[in-house]
């Protein structure tokens, strides 16, 4: 073939696209009830006064290949001849309906080839395509001619006609170059908006998703429109997968005929929303018999545990933690639509060097959807929703943040402690109620996230102080301590025989790093995550409840009224969430006694290290739930008692009046400076004149 010769078009392969969409729809029998599906759903259709009718792209090539394949070459025609076959069908139903009806829309599902959004070609331009991803972004629903009417201004016409006779109105309104009516060109047309045909018109961008980005890369995306039943047919956060043609318009959007660059962009045929998360691991029949023989070992969970950062010497507790946290507890719902988050969030807080970083790298990689941020680099609209603004149209778009991109996975947090306080405080609503709210921009919106979220941080004083409580060692307020299920420290302490390990571990890797290898492989743990969540929802037996319900009774036992607070109910859920979490990594679909005595185990063990008075010795819930020891409170609540005191007598209270006073209840110098700055922070006192305080009426 000469260079400027063109390959011939395969139309005349097919006589009648119409007929045979025609004769797929009457006769296209389901093979297990021998049913005639599309006669129903065109039955349904009607029923319920839909404009659009689903087909299956399967049905369709085992029906007809040749059709099939051009329907995916030359996506217009075929379409529109699809669009009049439904008709005809509709119209054997409901001659009324058909006629009410200006169009009926194919859409076609299930494409057996997926692009992925990195690898469109020109090739691909004109055909209808499948891509896959997550939708970031979306306009507010505009409405878009589709049959303009125009009126010919002209002393011989001014008539109106409607415009394009045939089809529909392209991206941009084309005025005719001359009157259809009278056949002159002079004069001007004028568009008539309220005779107008129009239909509804969005604009979404989708990215590709996390797990399928290179290494290194930015996400690529691309934007795409969606028109008629299809608008607001997904959120962003939602991960979709879209049929529909793809198309190219001039780069900058604007028109101008002299550019020879295009940007391509997704006319969008078919949209669907997946429901069910973690979907996009693909786990075989020959996956599943491994995950299932994994799981009749009885050292299963030693062996996942032991999976986790083969080349981090120890911290075995903290890698349990992590484990847990991949696998999570069983959400639940109640009638009422009041729901149980069954995600658990663990904080790590730990010395300079203690390989907390590289402990959530790894954790984000393994989860079968998995997100890794830094504080430093984080802000409060980047973690949860963005309001962004269209650079060449001007318009708002809501953009989803980190922590719904991960919904249904894992969001890793480095140094938190770093970030912003008006930042931080973005996280409590997505770490308690699991959604996002947002209002700007005349944008109100809810989004989901439900994220189990891995955090470290630093202590505030280089290294963790064993005689300060854990929300003077850390930048951390008590709102968001109070959520998190675990909290471990990662104390750097030299002990000989220790260090004398730790050595070898970390010389043997460096030596001979393949040697170094996960007990069960990352991609088959990956996979044995995502199966656990997918399917497995284990259920509290009698013997582990009460288990649970000794130790929650017996750890809130008090010796008089001034005695403080082991725990508290949320940290029973915590308690449930991690039994439950321990059952999954056996495949279990009940919650046995060994699975209770290890939740309680770890809860101890949290307890122990971070939920201490430093004063009394004993443990106090307040610490991590308050930020003050129970000890504390009753100190401070005593010398707001003594400001008050003197305030009335004298007006206002001198510093060395309140420790002269507070001499008495054993309270020392030190102590009520410290107290003066923190009730005078919390604006609980003020200072009327220097070194003088009163309370805040």
């Amino acid at each position: 073939m000469s260079l400027g010769e063109t390959e011939p078009l395969e139309q005349e392969e097919l006589v009648d696209p119409k007929l045979r969409f025609e004769e797929f729809l009457k006769t296209f029998q389901d093979k297990v009830t021998g049913k005639f599906r599309y006669r129903e759903r065109i039955r349904r259709m009607v029923i319920t006064g839909m404009k659009s009718l689903i087909i299956d792209f399967e049905d369709l090539y085992m029906y007809d290949s040749d059709l099939a394949r051009n329907l995916i070459n030359q996506p217009d025609t075929m379409l529109e001849a699809f669009s009049e076959a439904i008709r005809s069908l509709v119209a054997i139903e409901n001659l009324e309906y058909a006629k009410q009806v200006d169009k009926f829309y194919p859409r076609i599902r299930g494409l057996s080839n997926v692009v992925r959004i990195r690898d469109l070609r020109s090739d691909h331009i004109g055909r209808l395509i499948m891509v896959e991803g997550i939708l970031v972004r979306a306009t507010p629903i505009k409405e878009k001619i589709v049959k303009a009417v125009f009126r010919h201004v002209h002393p011989e016409c001014g008539q109106e006609f409607i415009w394009p006779p045939k089809g529909e109105m392209g991206e941009y309104l084309e005025t005719p170059p001359v009157c259809p009516l009278c056949g002159k060109s002079a004069g001007s047309f004028k568009l008539v908006p309220e005779k107008s045909k129009y239909i509804d018109w969005q604009k979404i961008v989708i990215q590709e998703r996390p797990e399928e980005i290179p290494s290194g890369q930015i996400p690529r995306s691309i934007e795409a429109v969606v028109t008629a039943d299809l608008v607001d047919k997904a959120r962003p956060g939602d991960r979709v997968s879209i049929t529909g043609i793809l198309r190219i318009r001039p780069t900058g959007g604007k028109r101008r005929s002299s550019t020879a660059v295009f940007d391509t962009y997704l006319d969008v045929n078919y949209v669907e929303a997946s429901q069910r998360i973690l979907e996009e691991v693909e786990i075989t029949k020959e996956d599943e018999e491994k995950i299932k023989e994994l799981a009749k070992d009885p050292w299963i969970h030693k062996r996942i545990i032991a999976s986790i950062a083969p080349t981090i010497y120890g911290h075995w507790d903290i890698k349990e933690a992590i484990a847990l946290l991949l696998f999570g507890g069983v959400p639940k719902q109640a009638e009422d639509g009041t729901r149980i988050r069954g995600d658990i969030h663990v904080l790590l807080i730990g010395d300079p060097g203690t390989a907390k970083s590289q402990l959530l790298q790894y954790a984000a990689r393994i989860a079968p959807r998995g997100i890794y941020t830094s504080g430093k680099g984080a802000t409060a609209a980047g973690l949860t929703a963005a309001v962004v603004r269209d650079k060449s149209t001007g318009e708002w778009y809501l953009e989803a943040g980190a922590l719904v991109l991960a919904d249904g996975g894992m969001a890793a947090i480095d140094e938190i402690d770093k970030m912003r306080e008006e930042d931080r405080s973005a996280i409590h609503e997505a770490m308690e109620q699991q959604t996002v709210s947002i209002a700007k921009a005349g944008i109100v919106a809810r989004l989901n996230a439900r994220t189990a979220v891995l955090a470290a941080g630093n202590p505030r004083f280089g290294r963790y102080m064993d005689n300060r409580t854990i929300s003077e060692n850390i930048n951390l307020p008590a709102t968001i301590l109070s959520r998190f299920d675990l909290i471990f420290v990662l104390r750097d302490v030299p002990s000989t025989e220790r260090d004398k390990q730790m050595a070898e571990h970390i010389l043997k890797a460096h030596k001979e790093i393949e040697m170094i290898k996960p007990d069960i492989p990352a991609p088959l743990l990956r996979k044995y995550i995502s199966y656990a969540r997918r399917y497995i929802r284990p259920k509290l037996t009698d013997e582990a409840i009460k288990l649970l319900r000794e130790f929650f009774v017996e750890m809130r036992k008090v010796d008089s009224a001034k005695s403080p607070v082991a725990i508290t109910p949320r940290q029973l859920e915590a308690l449930i969430r991690l039994a439950e979490a321990h059952a999954k990594m056996a495949l279990r679909e009940y919650v046995t006694v060994e699975d209770a005595e290890e939740a309680i185990r770890l809860m101890k063990a949290f307890l122990e290290s971070v939920g201490i008075d430093v004063e009394s010795g004993r443990i106090d819930i307040d610490v991590i739930m308050t930020g003050k020891p129970r000890s504390q409170q009753e100190k401070l609540s005593l010398i707001v008692d003594i400001i008050e005191r003197i305030e009335e007598e004298e007006g206002c209270a001198t510093v060395k009046a309140i420790i002269e006073q507070a001499k008495e209840y054993n309270i020392d110098k030190n102590f009520v400076e410290k107290a003066l700055k923190l009730l005078r922070k919390e604006g609980t006192i003020y200072e009327p004149k220097p070194a003088c305080y009163a309370t805040v009426k």
